[in-house]
């Protein structure tokens, strides 16, 4: 099975940081299954076998959530069971409408954030860190009621890395360096589109509660720039990036000879 590719036509012109959430439809799929011995099934064996993969705040019972994962993998065709950190592609949350918290994850793969300090925190703590927030912040409790309401929901984000490394947990691993090349094209061969699938689908008998699910895609930035017109969407997006958002996804040094490059690729 080829790997699931992230769709250029998913990068918003200007880029806004906003919620973007979209309804799934009756045959949309949230799962994908994990290639064994591939890099991301041995960079989320590590994880797993370091007993670093699941976290729960006391007393909460995350079987009828791992149940619900199991349960949709089947509706989907597929044949997976437990550890589900090597079964699919995707890392997992509990979002419980109750209280807009987290109260459990199976994270491998965070992208330059620790799930140990998000566990429990309610929505706005968790989104606090994010530049350029406030329409996720305002509205924060409408969409926990929204995505916790017993209907699926998708959304898309993106970033350009120089790690191929799917997990980018900041204590096991450091921000990897930006290419020192300053030839537009030689920097851009040594970049990757980080993307982001993220999905919600119903916990079933526990009203009020979702599985979020995370499914992180790396390209090589110049397989994912396919056409013309994926440079010019990716080049104005990044053109449009506030200060504040670039600081946040490491970013701004890296602005200069991407749009560089990306200008070319466009023209």
């Amino acid at each position: 099975m080829p790997a699931p590719r992230f769709d250029p036509n998913r990068i918003a012109v200007p880029f806004r940081m906003q919620p973007g959430l979209q309804r799934l439809g009756p045959g949309a799929t949230h799962l994908t299954p994990l290639a064994p011995g591939s890099a991301l099934w041995q960079e989320k064996k590590r994880v797993l076998d370091a007993g670093a993969s699941r976290l729960a705040v006391p007393g909460f019972d995350a079987q009828p959530a791992i149940a619900a994962i199991l349960a949709r993998a089947r509706a989907e065709g597929l044949a997976a069971g437990e550890p589900i950190e090597l079964a699919f592609e995707e890392d997992f949350a509990v979002l419980d409408g109750a209280t807009s918290t987290l109260p459990w994850l199976c994270v491998c793969v965070p992208s330059h954030w620790a799930p140990e300090d998000k566990l429990g925190l309610h929505f706005a703590a968790v989104h606090a860190p994010v530049a350029d927030n406030q329409a996720i912040l305002s509205a924060g409790q409408h969409l926990v009621q929204l995505v916790t309401g017993g209907e699926r929901f998708e959304r898309s984000v993106w970033t350009i890395t120089p790690s191929c490394r799917h997990d980018q947990h900041p204590r096991r691993h450091p921000r990897a360096p930006w290419p020192s090349t300053p030839d537009p094209g030689g920097f851009a061969q040594a970049c990757f589109l980080r993307a982001e699938r993220q999905t919600f689908f119903p916990v079933a008998g526990v009203p009020g509660q979702a599985v979020f699910t995370i499914h992180v895609m790396l390209t090589p930035l110049t397989e994912a720039v396919a056409t013309r017109e994926d440079a010019l969407r990716l080049h104005d997006a990044l053109a449009s990036m506030s200060e504040a958002v670039l600081a946040y996804k490491g970013l701004a040094p890296a602005r200069a000879p991407l749009l560089a490059w990306l200008a070319d690729q466009a023209s």
